[in-house]
C-alpha cells in the first residue's frame, strides 16, 4: 500500500499511529483477503496479534456463517460498499458481540478491502428495534381499556358540568369551565393512546420522502418552529419508500416539535437524508437480515436526554418534560416499526447535538 509521499504529506508511520490511535477496529486486507494491516483496537477485538491475524486470517476466530465474513465477501465480489448495523458476531470458542460493521474497497488498490467496526455495549444484545416495538404496543391492552371504560363517562361529567354552568354563580361557572377543560384533556390523552390499539395492517404506497418532510418543516416554520434555524441537507438521489403518508407525517412532526423543544429559541434544527448502500439489521432470533438503507436524521442543538433515560427513551409513560405524557415517542417507535424500521437516539459530544436517526426500507421497484 506504499504510495509515493507527497511534500508535506505525513508519513506513513504517523498515519498507522493515527489509525492505531483509534477506538475502533480497523483491518486491511488484500485481493486474497489476507490482513495487511490490523490496529490496536482490531488486535484487541480479535484477541489476536496483527501477525497471527495476517497468517491465519479471521476464518480461525469467526464460525464460517459470520455474518462479518458474508459482508466481505459481499462487497469483494460486487467492489462496493456494504455495511452491517447492530450485528451480532459470535466468535469460535464462545462469546458475542454487537457491532456496527463497515466495508469499503480501496479504489487505487483493486479487490483490497478496508474494514471497520464500532462495538455496541452488551445492553444492546437484544435488537432495539424489536425492543422499541415491544414497549410501545404493551400499552395496546391498557389504551383499549381505558378508551372504553372513561370516554363514555368522560362526556356525561362535560354534559353535567356544562348543565350546571347555566345556573351557576360566577366562581360556580369558573369551577364547571374548570371541569370541562380537563375533561377534554382527559379525552385528548385517551385519543392518543388509542393510537395504539390500531393493529390493522397500514396502506402504504411508494412516497417521495423529501416531500413528506417538505411538508413538516412548513408546519413547523409557521407554528412551533418559530425564531428557529432549521437546516436541510437532502440525498436528492433517494428512491421512493415504503410508507403511509400520514403516518411519517405524525412521526417527522413528533420529532422535530421535541427538536424544537429542545433546541429552545434560537436554536438549530437539522434534517439529514442518505443512503446508506448496503445497511442491514440482524433480527432477533434469526440469522436473516433486513435491508433498511434509507437514513433520515432529525438533529438539534438542545441538551439531550438524561443518561440514565437514554435506554428508556421509547417506552410508554417515559417523559423528560414536566407536562409530557411520554406517548410521543413511544407511539414514534410503533410507526416506525409498523413500516419495517428502526429508530434510534444517538448524543454527540463534538459539537453537542442529540440526534434521532430513522432506517427505513425501500418500495419494492426501487430495492
Amino acid at each position: 500500500m506504499a504510495r509515493r509521499s507527497q511534500p508535506g504529506a505525513p508519513s506513513v508511520e504517523l498515519l498507522q499511529d493515527i489509525v492505531n490511535a483509534l477506538p475502533g477496529p480497523v483491518l486491511c486486507f488484500d485481493a486474497e483477503g489476507v490482513v495487511r494491516f490490523a490496529n490496536t483496537a482490531a488486535e484487541a477485538f480479535f484477541n489476536m496479534s496483527a501477525r497471527l491475524l495476517e497468517e491465519r486470517g479471521l476464518t480461525h476466530v469467526l464460525p464460517a456463517d459470520s455474518p462479518l465474513l458474508g459482508l466481505l465477501e459481499e462487497a469483494r465480489r460486487q467492489q462496493s460498499s456494504f455495511a452491517g448495523h447492530a450485528v451480532e458476531l459470535g466468535f469460535i470458542g464462545g462469546g458475542q458481540v454487537v457491532a456496527d460493521i463497515s466495508v469499503t474497497p480501496l479504489a487505487e488498490h483493486p479487490g483490497w478491502l478496508l474494514l471497520m467496526l464500532q462495538s455496541r455495549s452488551i445492553t444492546q444484545l437484544i435488537d432495539r428495534h424489536l425492543t422499541h416495538q415491544g414497549a410501545a404496543r404493551s400499552v395496546v391492552g391498557v389504551a383499549a381499556m381505558l378508551a372504553h371504560e372513561i370516554k363514555n363517562p368522560l362526556s356525561g361529567i362535560r354534559g353535567a358540568a356544562q348543565l350546571l354552568e347555566d345556573g351557576a354563580d360566577e366562581m360556580g361557572q369558573e369551577l364547571t369551565r374548570l371541569i370541562c377543560t380537563e375533561v377534554d384533556r382527559i379525552r385528548a390523552l385517551v385519543d392518543r393512546m388509542e393510537s395504539f390499539t390500531d393493529t390493522r395492517p397500514m396502506e402504504r404506497r411508494p412516497e417521495n420522502i423529501h416531500q413528506i418532510l417538505g411538508h413538516v418543516r412548513r408546519i413547523a416554520e409557521n407554528g412551533f418552529a418559530k425564531g428557529l434555524t432549521i437546516r436541510e441537507l437532502y440525498d436528492p438521489s433517494l428512491p421512493p419508500v415504503l410508507a403511509n403518508r400520514d403516518r411519517l407525517v405524525q412521526v417527522f412532526l413528533n420529532l422535530v416539535k421535541n427538536a424544537a423543544e429542545a433546541a429552545g429559541e434560537g436554536g438549530e434544527i437539522t434534517i439529514t437524508t442518505a443512503y446508506r448502500h448496503g445497511v442491514k439489521v440482524a433480527l432477533r432470533g434469526s440469522s436473516s437480515r433486513i435491508s433498511l438503507p434509507m437514513e433520515i436524521c432529525v438533529i438539534d442543538s438542545g441538551p439531550g436526554a438524561p443518561p440514565e433515560m437514554v435506554d428508556h427513551m421509547f417506552e410508554p409513560f417515559v417523559s423528560t418534560k414536566t407536562n409530557g405524557t411520554g406517548l410521543g415517542l413511544a407511539l414514534v417507535a410503533k410507526v416506525i416499526g409498523d413500516h419495517g424500521g428502526v429508530i434510534e437516539y444517538d448524543r454527540q459530544a463534538e459539537p453537542p447535538r442529540t440526534i434521532f436517526r430513522i432506517l427505513l426500507p425501500l418500495a419494492p421497484d426501487s430495492q
